[in-house]
């Protein structure tokens, strides 16, 4: 058995200013950010962490670095663990795109999951090529306490589908930024322990 920290990265200025991020923004932590980044690492400063995964955007590899450093551990990073492509809608307000946001939520909680933004991905595309890492990850490593240092939407789709509630039912999964969620994983399959953990934060 191993046990999993799925984590939603820190604070940037575009979740600050509502703004959209995706696979395309590369943006880097906020001063808030990087407070809640020193804050994972002291949530875990006493579990036997022994792997750290990251995105290969920013805001995903700084929010790491203080764990990184507390465990002495260099940082993996994959472009199949970065967050969903939004296309059109990236850098974008989201009162300036309330109207697709609402048409891609209503498409995707009643299971059409083909359907994405505009020059952007599917769920079921950043399922795929990110379930597929995650499980090599997992079947090729021999650690057996590991973070990774996602993303909102990405652990969204991740979760619902490991859990048994299914893409469409994804908006169920809560996330905030500097969150941590708590899992088993076994071959057969994953279990929730504690969900979007934020207790660290209130520090």
């Amino acid at each position: 058995m191993k046990q999993l920290y799925i984590i939603r990265h820190g604070e940037t200025r575009f979740n600050r200013s509502h703004l959209m991020q995706g696979r395309g923004i590369n943006a880097s932590l906020n001063d808030t950010g990087r407070k809640q980044a020193d804050a994972i690492s002291i949530y875990l400063k006493d579990k036997p962490v022994s792997k750290i995964v990251t995105s290969s955007l920013k805001r995903a590899k700084e929010s790491a670095e203080p764990l990184c450093r507390l465990f002495n551990l260099k940082p993996e990073a994959y472009t199949e663990l970065d967050e969903m492509d939004f296309g059109d809608l990236e850098g974008k307000s989201f009162d300036e795109v309330k109207s697709d946001l609402v048409h891609l939520h209503e498409s995707w909680s009643s299971g059409k999951l083909e359907i994405g933004p505009k020059n952007g991905e599917t769920p079921i595309q950043v399922y795929k090529r990110a379930n597929l890492k995650v499980e090599e990850i997992l079947k090729l490593s021999d650690d057996e306490c590991i973070v990774f240092m996602l993303h909102g939407r990405l652990i969204r789709i991740l979760l619902s589908e490991w859990l048994g509630l299914g893409l469409k039912n994804m908006h169920q999964i809560e996330h905030q930024n500097g969150a941590i969620n708590t899992l088993t994983w076994t071959e057969s399959g994953f279990e929730a322990v504690d969900l979007n953990v934020t207790s660290h934060l209130l520090l």
